[in-house]
């Protein structure tokens, strides 16, 4: 049985991308229940404008479970997180989507810099990668260039709404949507298989 394959172009900085993955997320799963098919899915970097209002993203939180703590988050530049993600994915989705998760953690409830090195390596040796060749990543400019390759891509592809999901290379569905309608859809994009 061949997986469908999402990639989700979403940023650790944006709340929307955030929100959007967890129901993604949510959805696949699912979808998967229902289906007995798997739904692989992998996360690239994008760059999104921030546009909305911190009150209505974190009602779109709520609803969603998420307790944002708008107020303390810290500004920060994601490349650093993208680069870490980036490796992660060489161990397994799985290991990518629990580091990124974290990373939401700490940058949208716990009020932490997710630029600052020493919150990366922690982050990723909690999802059991190993704490010295994040710190050695980190100190260099590996995967620098990956990372602004899957931005480009994003911008490329029209990549504009937070998240960005592809399905099977062939079928976008662009912002947050609710989690029925993210099944819906993955219905009815394999219902065109």
């Amino acid at each position: 049985m061949v997986a469908v394959k999402a990639i989700v172009f979403a940023d650790v900085v944006d709340a929307w991308s955030y929100v959007g993955a967890v129901r993604f997320e949510r959805a696949a799963a699912l979808y998967t229940i229902l289906t007995g098919e798997p739904i692989e899915v992998a996360y690239r970097a994008a760059a999104f404008d921030a546009v909305s209002e911190a009150g209505d993203v974190a009602a779109a939180a709520r609803i969603t479970g998420i307790d944002l703590n708008v107020d303390e988050v810290v500004p920060a530049d994601s490349t650093d997180a993208w680069r870490l993600l980036t490796w992660a994915e060489e161990s397994g989705a799985d290991v990518q989507r629990e580091l990124l998760h974290q990373l939401w953690r700490a940058h949208f409830l716990e009020g932490t810099d997710v630029s600052d090195a020493f919150v990366l390596a922690s982050r990723a040796a909690l999802v059991g990668l190993d704490l010295e060749t994040a710190d050695a990543l980190l100190a260099s400019d590996e995967m620098r260039a990956e990372v602004e390759q899957q931005r480009d891509t994003a911008a490329a592809i029209g990549a504009t709404s937070s998240p960005f999901v592809v399905v099977d290379a062939r079928y976008t569905l662009a912002g947050v949507h609710s989690q029925d309608d993210y099944l819906r859809a993955l219905q009815s994009i394999a219902a065109q298989h």
